[in-house]
């Protein structure tokens, strides 16, 4: 960041954790990411316009290829919290999906890392939705997984109409026997009927998508600004 933004006359420095944070609060955190990518696009011109050799070719494609990779390395979780699920959904036109200009690669691992974490946090509920779909669409296209789950859900509801009809919790150390049978039958017929396939298929698509999606999407102004008439 120290890059990005040049010194102020009274020599005053702000810790990076703490100005991203302000600009969180304040609504305008895509600065960040406009001013990266700016300075490595005038950077990648100047370049260009000095040598275009092989050399100057290979190293900008080994950069992209680092910042690339060091997609591994990130946590799209790390500033996740059970309040971004309770937000108002984004709109998926408008926001979340936006215009073909809402999308470049990161300049840097920094921005990558800056894009991952702010998107993640911002379409949380649109991710959420998507991993509902497709794991919809994964029991959909295997009838026996949607069976399992479906035989399990009945197997737990008879369980608790058992338990209501003739007073179970009079015995608890039957019931908890009985609960312990019930975990395990419903572990077996999960896995005997490719459950856990299902769910496996839907979250390596849903965290494909998420962690694309939240690399290369552009960061959007979190507030529009007010109107001055």
């Amino acid at each position: 960041m120290g890059k990005v933004f040049a010194s102020n006359p009274l020599s005053l420095n702000v810790p990076d954790p703490a100005f991203e944070s302000w600009l969180r609060d304040s609504g305008y955190l895509e600065i960040l990411d406009t001013a990266t990518t700016t300075s490595a696009a005038a950077v990648t011109t100047a370049s260009a316009k000095e040598t275009a050799t092989a050399t100057t070719i290979t190293h900008s494609l080994l950069h992209y290829l680092y910042t690339f990779i060091s997609l591994l390395t990130v946590n799209p979780f790390a500033k996740l919290t059970t309040d971004d699920f309770s937000a108002k959904t984004p709109s998926w036109t408008r926001e979340f999906i936006g215009a073909l200009g809402s999308y470049s690669f990161p300049s840097s691992p920094h921005t990558l890392k800056l894009r991952v974490h702010e998107n993640v946090k911002r379409y949380a509920r649109n991710y959420a939705s998507l991993f509902i779909l497709f794991f919809a669409c994964s029991l959909y296209q295997m009838p026996l997984a949607l069976v399992g789950l479906i035989s399990s859900l009945a197997l737990w509801d008879f369980f608790k109409f058992c338990s209501d009809k003739w007073n179970w919790d009079r015995y608890p150390v039957i019931r908890q026997v009985l609960v312990r049978i019930a975990q395990c039958a419903t572990l077996v017929v999960l896995m005997l009927l490719n459950v856990q396939m299902a769910l496996f298929c839907a979250l390596a698509i849903s965290y494909i998508v998420m962690i694309l999606h939240a690399a290369f999407r552009k960061l959007s102004p979190s507030k529009q600004p007010s109107r001055i008439r």
